[in-house]
């Protein structure tokens, strides 16, 4: 299909006022992240079947129109594999969508694997090779060449051609609603603003540390992305986790001392050593009872190993009953989630609405049985 290059309000304006009416968009985005936190929007496509239009957002200053057909609750949106897509909406646009699927979920929930590419998906059901050459252009840079454009308009068009395809062989799967509660849960996340206290527990070997380091770790974190948002630098910009760990574990009091710890890049404490001094000695502020716990790992639980592979196990069958792939059902990551919940070892994470594999389609599948199983002692 022909695409039209919008690039000035009244246009966008326009083009929206068709779109609306619409019962399906096929929607994608290009964007540019490489020495940014928040991705730079440089191109919206979007295809209702009739209308495929590729919108400049860095040539428009109000997108509210192209928002407002994200909030359509009347509108099906489909976009493939649309996780950084919606990082896009929220920093972009502060728009959730709603009444959105994504097609990359969809070919999972029909055996094709979690991961399965666009360009993959357009083979398998039109038998086109598409050309990806475009991929890791630079999409804020103008002009965009024509090749540029056809490349973007790809990835709307076939989309919109293969989603009732997708769609009724889903249907007849009896797995549609489960690839929308999969597509809600992962806007959800998304959409979850991110806990500044918890974030250095997602910083490898914190469980090494004990209340005090953890203490002056979670200071450091909250720090850098902090510095990383006023900045909007990617957060290893600012600072690295080895260089993080090693102030925690040995709490210097001057830039040399920094300078001379193993582990610490000698970048970061050049860059931002005094900075850092400032968030430790805040750290040495705080009152011991407020310290965090130490950090309790699964590997240090008597018989984990064990346990973990009896559940993998158990929704092994649970996947082959209800002929569903292991991966759709559980990663390995939410077993251990589900474990550390039913140990006992993450405060955080001590209510059940909070465990993916008891929440949504999957408790509704299995979760019952589940928490079964685990009371039975794993046998």
């Amino acid at each position: 299909m022909q695409y039209q290059l919008i690039e000035d309000q009244l246009s966008l304006n326009n083009l929206c006022e068709q779109l609306v009416k619409a019962k399906v968009l096929a929607i994608d985005t290009e964007f540019v992240r490489t020495r940014t936190l928040y991705a730079k929007l440089g191109l919206l496509q979007v295809c209702d079947g009739e209308n495929l239009a590729l919108i400049d957002p860095l040539a428009i200053d109000d997108l509210t129109p192209f928002w407002q057909l994200l909030t359509n609750v009347n509108i099906t949106k489909v976009l493939h594999a649309c996780s950084e897509d919606l990082e896009v909406f929220l920093t972009a646009g502060n728009c959730k969508p709603v009444n959105l699927i994504d097609s990359q979920i969809m070919m999972s929930f029909l055996g094709h694997g979690l991961s399965m590419g666009y360009a993959a998906m357009v083979n398998h059901f039109t038998g086109i090779e598409l050309d990806k050459s475009e991929s890791r252009t630079d999409w804020t840079k103008r002009p965009l060449t024509n090749k540029q454009l056809a490349y973007a308009s790809a990835d709307v068009d076939h989309l919109f051609v293969i989603y009732p395809k997708l769609l009724a062989e889903l249907t007849e799967t009896g797995f549609l609603a489960y690839a929308r509660l999969e597509t809600q849960h992962m806007i959800d996340k998304k959409f979850t603003p991110l806990v500044e206290n918890d974030m250095y527990l997602n910083i490898k070997m914190s469980w090494r540390l004990n209340p005090k380091q953890l203490n002056i770790l979670k200071h450091l974190a909250i720090w850098r992305f902090q510095e990383a948002q006023k900045r909007d630098l990617p957060i290893g910009f600012v600072a690295k986790d080895h260089t993080l760990m090693a102030l925690a574990q040995s709490n210097p009091s001057s830039i040399n001392a920094m300078l001379n710890l193993e582990g610490a890049e000698a970048q970061d404490i050049r860059h931002k050593g005094k900075a850092m001094l400032a968030v430790l000695s805040k750290a040495d502020k705080t009152e011991i009872s407020s310290y965090p716990d130490k950090v309790s790992r699964l590997d240090d639980y008597p018989g984990y190993k064990q346990i973990f592979k009896k559940v993998k196990a158990f929704l092994q069958s649970v996947s082959e009953r209800h002929g569903l792939a292991i991966e759709n059902v559980a990663s390995k990551k939410q077993i251990n989630q589900f474990l550390t919940w039913q140990f006992g070892l993450n405060s955080s994470a001590n209510t059940s609405s909070k465990v993916e594999l008891l929440s949504s389609w999957r408790n509704e599948l299995f979760g019952h049985d589940l928490l079964a199983f685990a009371k039975q002692g794993y046998k």
